[in-house]
């Protein structure tokens, strides 16, 4: 049985091994113990707070084989970005040159350095293991993010959004950040990612250019990139876009991977998701798959199984009812796969 629950310090092995295995790009988990260390302790103290509000709460959690204990992938959400420090994207604008005299009009694209998310809440840190990519594990590690929105909206930004990994080659070469090295750093791309994973964003502020870049003074390379998604990326983009999220423009500073967002109350699953009141029976007919979690915070816990569903009332096993902590006249919250 796959069980999601928030991760522990016992769990640091294992997110250092993921922090390897996702390799150069997936800035929220660097391949630092000390920062890694910070980011459980940090998650398990958001898993306590008391908040009716979001603030700098980051929850970070696990997908666990419960019959081997191992580990097979990572989901968070960032409560609200860029509250403790900024919060950067390039946003893709038009300017008009344009001469009635001449009868000359040209539109040129630019990108403007921007903190327009400032207060967002993140669905973050996604990794699935290569031996767990298959059924449905995927989308349950992905989409029961948003039964954690909507079971305690409060403690979230009402804006979710979502960076995506730009493209980069297996080396790690960033088309778009080569033209920004060139130029402003007198770094390489892997230098800055890692720079970006321990925290440490000060630089941005400091070398990034201050005005509007007009896209046309860029490489072809650099510019064909910009708003388009790494190709291990692809599927996690269109399970997001199913879910209602959009592109507006925002992309990633330094590999232009775009930002997706949706307003909390409109995502797919948050409007489709429902709470129950549990039933135990070792007897389930007509039951079909699910992604159910209990509605404890503090011992959060979500998994896939088939349930059947009578009114408002669910029907779980016992099996069911012991991973989620829950028993007779519990609340759940339940959506269909």
């Amino acid at each position: 049985m796959l069980i999601i629950r928030p991760i522990t310090s016992d769990d640091y092995p294992a997110l250092m091994q993921i922090a390897i295995d996702t390799g150069i790009g997936f800035t929220s988990l660097p391949i630092n113990e000390d920062l890694l260390r910070k980011r459980i302790k940090h998650s398990e103290e958001s898993f306590v707070a008391q908040v009716d509000k979001p603030g700098d709460q980051g929850y970070l959690l696990v997908m666990e084989d419960t019959e081997t204990g191992e580990i097979v992938g990572t989901s968070g959400i960032e409560a609200s970005v860029g509250l403790d420090s900024a919060f950067y994207h390039y946003h893709l604008g038009k300017v008009v040159h344009s001469s009635q005299e001449l009868k000359l009009h040209n539109v040129i694209n630019t990108l403007t350095l921007c903190n327009d998310y400032t207060g967002a809440a993140e669905v973050c840190t996604l990794f699935l293991k290569e031996k767990a990519r298959f059924g449905n594990n995927g989308r349950v590690l992905s989409r029961f993010r948003f039964l954690m929105l909507a079971e305690f909206a409060e403690r979230f930004g009402q804006t979710v959004i979502a960076e995506m990994r730009g493209v980069s080659d297996e080396e790690g070469h960033s088309p778009f950040f080569q033209w920004l090295q060139e130029h402003f750093f007198n770094m390489d791309f892997q230098t800055v990612d890692h720079m970006m994973g321990l925290g440490n964003k000060v630089f941005i502020a400091e070398l990034m250019p201050r005005y509007p870049v007009y896209t046309n003074l860029l490489s072809q390379e650099a510019q064909d990139v910009i708003g388009h998604v790494h190709k291990k990326t692809a599927p996690a983009l269109k399970l997001l876009q199913r879910e209602g999220f959009v592109h507006r423009g925002y992309v990633d500073i330094f590999d232009a991977g775009p930002t997706v967002e949706c307003e909390l109350s409109e995502i797919k699953s948050v409007k489709e998701s429902k709470r129950l009141s549990v039933k135990v029976t070792s007897e389930v007919s007509d039951a079909v798959p699910h992604i159910i979690c209990n509605t404890v915070l503090e011992n959060f816990r979500a998994m896939e199984a088939q349930i059947a569903i009578d009114g408002e009332t669910a029907m779980i096993t016992p099996q069911q009812a012991d991973a989620l902590g829950v028993s007779d006249n519990d609340p759940i919250r339940v959506l269909a796969i």
